[in-house]
């Protein structure tokens, strides 16, 4: 398999940067600004360059950018993936003070979460605040840049069945500590966001561990850390995106990333929205296009990390179904239509992945184990085009801390570079060729 520039530093540094999902649209913007790629807002026109780079974003929390057509728009060339992951939010109230003078925060779950993962580890709080600039209202990012707060464990002595099991009830078990008596959270909100405390309107903060990730294992062929879903395919689909040749046989490629996908989607920045419909549509009017003769000659690659095959428990996968860390990017399939993948889809991004020397694999759940579901047939149902569900196999899903294979990572870019470089033509119902 051929080296990419973007190797697993700088995915540690875009894991690290991309905090919340707010963080990790900032962290595309400035990669994207730094490749040339100028921002379009909604609310106005669209005047596009031919070959020229643009990106917007929607609620700051979900982004899409898109190379103009030099030549006749024939189609697109789409990736989706997601920046939220499981976590906790912090309450409109905040903070409450309970017995011994102590402080805990108000917080509630946003996603699935493994609940046991996030007690005793020195956590912060990160997102944005709305505040008042003069007449304007307006959102800046906040990263509190230290240990701030804890979820403490009842010890073992108090609760001796702790290890045969923890049923966790998240209104008492899952509270941080965050301060004593008369402390002011939103004094050290405000420091951290550069801001006077009393220009705080309202805020969107969770919980996050600063903790840096970590590559491990003998040949270093391991890497941890958090978010890992599904940040490692936001930034491999961007990485493929930047590095992907000139757009040619009227391909406009587009690279997305949505917020929500955790709690299903339903937003007006999440996949079921029209923010990829709706600008799809503005590319194709702006060349002159109808947008629904377009569809058959694009494709979508949802992205979006599957479950590799577990050390201790590999009865839970299905045998030769199963997926593996460091054996190649993960297509996944799905008799239940939760996964978007098809003999169609399946084909097409086969090979584009075989022309890029890119390994694959390809993964089922058990049949008596629901799996979760993606992007991919909520983003066409609002986009009817070709799809393929895919994503890059990773151990402890939707823990505070994640466990994935560097070689995959690399794998990745490989392929949507590839991938961002084609075209996929339709010649007749059922009947592709991949240029």
């Amino acid at each position: 398999m051929q080296k990419t520039k973007y190797g697993i530093d700088a995915l540690l540094d875009f894991l690290s940067e991309g905090k919340t999902p707010f963080h990790a649209v900032a962290a595309c913007e400035k990669r994207l600004t730094e490749a040339g790629f100028t921002p379009l807002s909604e609310g106005e026109a669209w005047n596009l360059t031919p070959g020229a780079g643009y990106f917007v974003t929607r609620n700051r929390s979900s982004i899409l950018a898109f190379r103009a057509p030099r030549d006749e728009l024939r189609g697109f060339m789409i990736a989706a993936s997601h920046t939220d992951s499981p976590t906790f939010r912090v309450k409109h109230e905040p903070t409450a003070e309970v017995a011994g003078g102590l402080l805990r925060l108000n917080v509630e779950g946003y996603g699935g979460m493994i609940l046991s993962s996030w007690l005793d580890r020195p956590l912060t709080l990160a997102g944005r605040l709305t505040v008042r600039e003069g007449e304007a209202i307006k959102t800046k990012l906040v990263f509190v840049d230290r240990d701030l707060l804890v979820i403490p464990s009842v010890a073992i002595h108090l609760n001796r069945e702790v290890n045969k099991g923890c049923a966790y009830n998240p209104a008492i078990d899952l509270q941080p500590l965050v301060g004593s008596e008369g402390g002011d959270l939103f004094a050290v909100v405000a420091d951290a966001a550069g801001v006077a405390r009393d220009a705080i309107l309202s805020f969107d903060l969770s919980l996050c561990d600063r903790s840096p990730g970590a590559v491990f294992g003998l040949a270093n062929e391991f890497f941890s850390s958090s978010r890992i879903d599904d940040l490692e395919c936001v930034f491999g689909t961007l990485a493929g995106f930047l590095s992907a040749d000139a757009p040619k046989n009227g391909v406009v490629p587009l690279f997305c990333a949505f917020d929500n996908e955790e709690t299903g989607s339903g937003t007006r920045q999440g996949a079921a929205s029209d923010f990829l419909s709706s600008a799809v549509a503005r590319i194709a009017r702006a060349a002159g296009k109808e947008p629904e003769r377009l569809y058959p000659s694009s494709f979508l690659v949802s992205a979006d990390n599957a479950h590799a095959r577990h050390p201790n428990h590999p009865e839970l996968s299905d045998g030769a179904n199963a997926s593996d860390l460091n054996r190649g990017i993960v297509i996944k399939h799905a008799a239940s239509q939760k996964y978007a993948t098809d003999a169609v889809s399946d084909a097409i991004f086969s090979e584009i992945c075989r022309r890029a020397d890119a390994p694959v694999q390809h993964f089922q759940n058990r049949s008596d184990i629901p799996g979760g579901s993606t992007l991919g047939n909520i983003s066409t149902a609002q986009l009817p085009i070709n799809s393929v569900d895919i994503g890059l196999p990773q151990l402890a899903m939707h823990s505070a801390r994640e466990t994935a294979g560097v070689r995959d990572f690399g794998a990745l870019v490989l392929a949507m570079t590839r991938f961002f470089s084609s075209a996929v033509v339709c010649d007749g119902d059922g009947e592709y060729r991949v240029l």
